[in-house]
């Protein structure tokens, strides 16, 4: 298993790569994952501390996810699935987001291009921080 953190300046932190969950959700954008009180770990995390929703999410269980075999959707022959097309649907609708989209992006351009657009993407032009696709602003106004 890839480990998932590194260590900066004695702080443990964890890779950007492993924010991107196998269905091409940027985790740290995830309210479960920047709250407060008790955050999800991501969804490449232990399962510790998660709800059962995440825990239970069918694409992170998906057999060649949960094996190892593959990183991300794309990489599937059904790819993208209806549980993939289902979830993204429910982010375009939602939050004007697609899981799809952005795994298209990871497998043509690589994950780090990836999360540097991402940075880019949702960083608030005002103070620089978060911007949140769920409330539509800044997670620090």
């Amino acid at each position: 298993m890839e480990n998932d953190c590194q260590t900066t300046n004695g702080m443990i932190t964890r890779r950007p790569t492993t924010l991107i969950a196998p269905c091409g959700m940027n985790c740290r954008l995830c309210q479960a994952y920047i709250r407060d009180k008790k955050p999800c770990p991501s969804c490449r995390g232990y399962d510790s501390g998660k709800s059962k929703s995440c825990v239970s999410c069918k694409i992170k269980n998906c057999e060649k996810i949960a094996k190892g075999n593959l990183k991300y959707c794309f990489g599937c022959d059904t790819f993208p699935c209806a549980k993939l097309k289902h979830l993204d649907n429910r982010y375009r609708t939602k939050y004007g987001m697609s899981m799809i989209d952005n795994l298209e992006n990871i497998r043509r351009f690589g994950i780090r291009h990836f999360i540097r657009n991402e940075n880019v993407r949702w960083t608030c032009p005002e103070c620089s921080g978060r911007w949140s696709p769920k409330f539509g602003q800044c997670g620090k106004l």
